[in-house]
C-alpha cells in the first residue's frame, strides 16, 4: 500500500492540486462575499467563484497624483510637528494652517494647498528656519495613506460595491492613486473624487458695511453621529442630520459651545422669530439682512439658511449644546448626499490632479463581456495549437497525451488560486495564463526530449538520470523567469503586475508540481522495468 503512495507521490499531489481547485473554483463559501442588502445572485459573477476585473467586466479606472509639495529631511531642531507646520503655515500667503503637515517620522514638511507654488514653499521654508534637503513634488506617506482610506470610505458610503484603492509607483518614483469601481461611469466616479469634501459652517452676518463672514464655525472633525440624507418633510429640500461633539480637551471649549456662543452672539434669536422668516444671503450676499449659516463644500457656498426659532432659542439660554443635534439643510436630495458622503468619509488630506497629470479609463459592460468572450477564444486557440504542434512532433499519445493535461492542470490551477484569493481576471492576467501555457510546455517538451534521446529507457535509473538532467535546464529557466518578472511585480506597475504575478506563480507550480508529476507519468509509461 505504501510504496505505490511513495513511487507515485507527485502524481497525488497533482491531484490533490486540482481538487483544491475545483473546491475553489466552484465551493460556494469561496464565492464572493454577498453585500448587505444585496440579492445573493448580484454578488456571484456566474458559476465559478472567479471574479472579473475592469477589463472583463466594465466599469472605470482613475490614476491621479495627490497634489502638493514636500520638504525632505527636515531639521525639527527639537520642536513639535504641530509647531513646525504652523511656523511654515505663517509664512505661506492665502494657505491655512490645515494645508501644511509636518510629519516627524519621515523628517518631512508638506503643503497640499494647490495653489502654492513650489518656489512659494521653498521660500516659506527657508523663512521659517528648518533646514531641509530638498522639496519635491507629491506629499508623504502617511497623506498618501489618509488619501486611501478617505476614497475607500467615499466608495463604500456612495454604494459602489467592489470599488478598490490602493497606491501604485511609477518607474520614475511618481506615486499615484489608482481608483478601480467596476460597473460605473466615468463621470460619477470623476465627480466623486475630484473634490476634496471638506464641509464647514460658517456664519454670514449684517454690518454696517455689508456682509460679514465668520468663518470656520463649524468644521468637517466637529461633527459626529453622521446621518443619511433624507427628504426634507415639507417642500423640496433635504437634510443631513449631524451631532456636533460636545467635548473638548481641559482647559478647551468643546466645538458644540463654540458654535451656540456664535449663533448667540450673532443674534439668531432676535433674527428668527416665527417660521416665516428667512435668510436672504441667497438673494443679496453682498447685504444680508439677518444672520445667515452658511453651508460650504471646498469653499464653496452649497446652501444658506436662517434657523428654527426653537433652535435658536435654545441656543441662546445655552441649552443646545448639551445634545448637540443640528440639521444641515440643503435645496437638493443630491447635494445632501454628496454631504453626507463627504462627512462619513472624511476629507481628502490634498486634492487629486485628475485633470493633469492623472489619467482615467471606462470600459462598458458590454465592452467588457466582449473582452471576455476574446479572452476565453484565444485561451482555447492556443491550447489547441500547443496541443496540435505536440502531437506533430511527437506522434506518440503516451508522451503528448500527458504533456497537454499536465499543461492544463497547471493553468487550472492558476485559476482555483485566482479564485481562492478574489484577485479580478484582467486582460494581463489573461496574458500571464497563456505565457504559463507556452512556458510550461516548453518545459515538458525539455523532459521529453532528454529522456527519449538516447532511445529506449532500460530502467527506472536511467529514466532519474536523464530527468534529473532535464530537471535542472528547467529550474535554471524558472529562476531566470522569476528574476526577470520580480520588478514588475514589486513596482506596482497598475496590470504588469497582475500578469508578472500570475507568471511567477505558474512558474512555481510548474516546478515544484506539475513538471516533477509528469516526470512520473513518463516513468510509468516508458521504462520498461
Amino acid at each position: 500500500m505504501l510504496e505505490p503512495i511513495k513511487n507515485n507521490w507527485r502524481i497525488l499531489l497533482l491531484v490533490v492540486v486540482v481538487i483544491g481547485a475545483t473546491v475553489a473554483l466552484f465551493a460556494p463559501q469561496f464565492g464572493p462575499q454577498t453585500a448587505p442588502g444585496e440579492d445573493s445572485s448580484e454578488a456571484q459573477q456566474g458559476m465559478t467563484n472567479l471574479q472579473y476585473g475592469l477589463d472583463l467586466a466594465g466599469g472605470t479606472r482613475v490614476r491621479a497624483p495627490l497634489l502638493g509639495y514636500t520638504a525632505t529631511e527636515v531639521d525639527f531642531d527639537g520642536d513639535r510637528p504641530d509647531d513646525v507646520a504652523r511656523a511654515v503655515a505663517d509664512e505661506l500667503d492665502g494657505a491655512s494652517a490645515r494645508d501644511v503637515g509636518a510629519v516627524a517620522e519621515e523628517n518631512a514638511v508638506e503643503v497640499t494647498d494647490a495653489s502654492v507654488s513650489e518656489s512659494e514653499f521653498r521660500a516659506a521654508m527657508d523663512a521659517s528656519g528648518y533646514a531641509y534637503d530638498d522639496v519635491r513634488p507629491g506629499v508623504t506617506q502617511e497623506t498618501r495613506d489618509v488619501a486611501q482610506s478617505v476614497i475607500e470610505g467615499k466608495i463604500n458610503e456612495a454604494g459602489l460595491s467592489g470599488g478598490s484603492v490602493q497606491q501604485v509607483q511609477s518607474i520614475t518614483g511618481e506615486y499615484f492613486i489608482l481608483v478601480e469601481v467596476p460597473g460605473e461611469d466615468r463621470s460619477d466616479v470623476i465627480e466623486l473624487l475630484e473634490e476634496r469634501g471638506t464641509v464647514q459652517i460658517d456664519i454670514a452676518y449684517p454690518t454696517e458695511n455689508g456682509t460679514a463672514i465668520q468663518e470656520e464655525v463649524l468644521i468637517q472633525d466637529h461633527f459626529e453621529d453622521i446621518g443619511t440624507a433624507a427628504q426634507s418633510e415639507q417642500g423640496t429640500g433635504a437634510y443631513v442630520p449631524v451631532t456636533v461633539r460636545n467635548t473638548a480637551p481641559e482647559g478647551e471649549q468643546s466645538p458644540a459651545h463654540g458654535f451656540q456662543q456664535a449663533v448667540a452672539d450673532r443674534g439668531f434669536d432676535s433674527a428668527y422669530n416665527s417660521n416665516q422668516d428667512r435668510c436672504d444671503y441667497g438673494e443679496n450676499p453682498d447685504d444680508v439682512s439677518k444672520p445667515c449659516l452658511l453651508l460650504t463644500v471646498d469653499g464653496e457656498v452649497v446652501n444658506s439658511f436662517g434657523m428654527d426659532p426653537d433652535l435658536a432659542n435654545s441656543m441662546a439660554s445655552g441649552s443646545w449644546a448639551t445634545d448637540g443635534g443640528f440639521r444641515l439643510t440643503t435645496t437638493e436630495f443630491s447635494e445632501a448626499q454628496r454631504i453626507s458622503i463627504n462627512l462619513r468619509a472624511g476629507a481628502l488630506p490634498a486634492e487629486l490632479d485628475i485633470s493633469g497629470q492623472g489619467t482615467s479609463r471606462s470600459i462598458s459592460a458590454a465592452q467588457g463581456e466582449n473582452y471576455k468572450n476574446y479572452s476565453l477564444v484565444t485561451g482555447l486557440l492556443a491550447v489547441f495549437a500547443v496541443a496540435g504542434m505536440v502531437f506533430l512532433r511527437y506522434r506518440e499519445p503516451a508522451v503528448a497525451l500527458p504533456m497537454i493535461v499536465t499543461a492544463l492542470a497547471e493553468v487550472y490551477a492558476l485559476l482555483g488560486i485566482a479564485a481562492l484569493l478574489s484577485y479580478p481576471l484582467e486582460l494581463a492576467v489573461i496574458a500571464g495564463f497563456i505565457a504559463v501555457v507556452g512556458t510550461g510546455v516548453d518545459d515538458l517538451v525539455i523532459i521529453a526530449d532528454e529522456v527519449m534521446s538516447e532511445g529506449e529507457v532500460n530502467s527506472k535509473k536511467v529514466f532519474d538520470s536523464r530527468f534529473r538532467r532535464a530537471f535542472w535546464v528547467i529550474g535554471a529557466a524558472a529562476a531566470t523567469t522569476i528574476i526577470a518578472m520580480s520588478p514588475l511585480m514589486v513596482l506596482s506597475l497598475g496590470d504588469l503586475s497582475g500578469f508578472a504575478i500570475f507568471t511567477i506563480l505558474g512558474v512555481l507550480i510548474g516546478v515544484l508540481i506539475t513538471r516533477p508529476a509528469y516526470g512520473d507519468i513518463l516513468r510509468r509509461l516508458l521504462t520498461i522495468r
